[in-house]
């Protein structure tokens, strides 16, 4: 669940090979590098140029502006996510086991990528441009949307109670999650995010079945 990484060939017959794409990749792979600093400092462009060895101009012969950048990092996020999310409702009938594998998945997620933790808390977004939390804020929403489909699966296959409020219960999914994204985050990143998670699973959804 990580950025691909791409070798480099310094030489000219390298860079003369060099995809389409590769050098938007490398900006993308070093710009998350740059967010796993457990001192949680604003990244910006002269630091992202200075770390790539080019210059600021460089940048933005790919990208058209810094926000554009975080795009492609949500972007990744967003077809990881739902991509595994679609996976497992795929591959798992029961609705129980099927919200409590998407709250792990997501929770894996965070701890395999963690400059991305920063972006799924919008803490690598303060001051950035309000679209780009928006655009966060309707991955959490789909994510929602996803656990509440599960519950109600659960509920129709008797395994849990009829009268399960199934949008209350995937909220307070969604708000585990969160709290444990941030707390790995301000923790720098000692705490891991699925510590505990089998004891506190069955507490929110239900025991494995």
């Amino acid at each position: 669940m990580e950025i691909p990484t791409q070798t480099t060939d310094s030489t000219e017959a390298g860079k003369a090979r060099r995809k389409p794409g590769t050098r938007r990749l490398q900006i993308l792979q070093t710009l998350a590098s740059m967010l796993e600093d457990p001192r949680g400092e604003k990244v910006t462009t002269a630091a992202l140029a200075a770390k790539l060895d080019v210059s600021e101009a460089a940048l933005y012969r790919h990208f058209a502006s810094k926000a554009q950048m975080f795009e492609g990092l949500i972007e990744f996020i967003e077809t990881t996510i739902f991509g595994l999310i679609n996976d497992i409702s795929s591959k798992e009938d029961s609705g129980p086991r099927q919200a409590r594998r998407i709250v792990q998945m997501l929770l894996e997620f965070a701890q395999t990528n963690r400059g991305m933790t920063r972006v799924l808390i919008g803490d690598a977004l303060v001051n950035e441009n309000d679209r780009l939390q928006d655009r966060m804020n309707q991955l959490l929403e789909r994510i929602e949307a996803s656990l509440r489909q599960s519950l109600r699966v659960a509920v129709s296959q008797g395994e849990m109670p009829a009268d399960l409020d199934t949008g209350a219960r995937a909220s307070l999914a969604v708000a585990f999650v969160l709290g444990r994204w941030h707390r790995f985050a301000k923790s720098g990143f000692r705490k891991q995010p699925t510590d505990g998670l089998d004891l506190q699973l069955t507490i929110l959804i239900g025991p494995a079945t």
